[in-house]
């Protein structure tokens, strides 16, 4: 989905903002601040609820729809016009559509609650996507080790060496605590306790847990923050954070992604059957505990799952993982 112009800060507008009725665009910021306040949630999901509910509205008014009157089958319409693409914007695929569903449903779950819609909840009456079963793709341990291997190996230019240890650090906290992107680059110097070997981690909707930190990522930690960050925070103005880009300032969820993948090239593991990402490494966190002996319950703490259903995710793909192995080595298994 293409971006609109610019808005009022200057970053562009979603994609059918431009056309949304005053009523909607008050609706739309008041359903915001109710997650933003309520909720807790932070500016990277309330940007992509923006995105989401931004394209649903500007459908709705295409159509002369009143959000606060919309039907279920007006709904389903709008779902499968962002399926195929029909509504202008980019075609989604089924869990993309399910999540924007999802999105719809809390915004007119919202509009409910606040006795201002005439159709009451809609949205409940419209099922969501079927989603293909898909299983994570865990990297090997050796194949970890060489991504980290590669993050560490100091390239050229400016600070490579200081680059090549908050990289090395950075992959080592990604595998070593399961920590999802977000909460990496959210890590501050005062979240890590090298005595305790404890790391606190911020996630999804600003809850905190303290994981243990192993060895060698309190090591790459070690040697990063006095070795390499203060070359690079002698940039900026004193920020917290852990991990920081070339000016000094935290780095960003797209320069964490930009080190995995640089890392996977140099480690030459791009032709692997999915994209190595920074949730790569957290999908083979989960699975080596697994395959380590440590039970459901524990791996769900460490993840910070809300619930261990989806923690159980992994459990399939060691079960796999365990046939596999008795296909190809037991006498009778063929």
């Amino acid at each position: 989905m293409t971006s609109g112009g610019p808005g009022p800060d200057g970053e562009p507008e979603p994609a059918g903002e431009q056309i949304l009725r005053p009523a909607d665009r008050r609706t739309l910021e008041q359903y915001l601040s109710h997650l933003r306040i309520e909720r807790g949630l932070s500016s990277n999901t309330l940007d992509a609820y923006r995105r989401d509910l931004t394209r649903y509205l500007a459908d709705l008014a295409r159509r002369d729809v009143d959000p606060t009157a919309a039907d279920p089958q007006q709904l389903g319409a709008w779902l499968q016009s962002v399926r195929t693409g029909a509504d202008g914007g980019s075609p989604l695929s089924a869990a993309s559509a399910a999540r924007s569903l999802a999105a719809v449903r809390g915004l007119h779950s919202f509009l409910d609650a606040e006795r201002v819609s005439t159709t009451g909840d809609p949205s409940r009456l419209v099922p969501s996507p079927t989603l293909p079963k898909r299983l994570p793709h865990p990297l090997s341990i050796d194949q970890v080790e060489t991504l980290i291997d590669a993050a560490g190996r100091p390239g050229t230019g400016r600070d490579a060496t200081e680059r090549a240890l908050r990289d090395r650090a950075l992959l080592e906290v990604l595998y070593g605590l399961g920590a999802r992107i977000s909460e990496a680059t959210g890590l501050d110097v005062d979240d890590i306790d090298p005595q305790e070997r404890a790391a606190v981690l911020r996630g999804k909707g600003d809850k905190h847990r303290v994981l243990p930190v192993g060895r060698f990522a309190l090591a790459a930690l070690e040697a990063y923050l006095t070795r390499g960050r203060p070359t690079l925070a002698a940039r900026g103005s004193g920020s917290p954070a852990v991990f920081l880009g070339s000016r000094g300032t935290r780095l960003t969820r797209q320069a964490a992604w930009q080190v995995v993948r640089r890392a996977a090239e140099e480690a030459e593991l791009m032709d692997l059957a999915e994209p190595i990402s920074p949730h790569t490494l957290r999908h083979s966190y989960a699975t080596h505990l697994l395959h380590g002996g440590a039970d459901v319950r524990s791996v769900q703490e460490l993840l910070g799952h809300a619930s261990v259903t989806t923690t159980q995710l992994y459990t399939q793909v060691t079960v796999d993982t365990l046939r596999e192995t008795h296909a190809s080595a037991h006498p009778r298994a063929q």
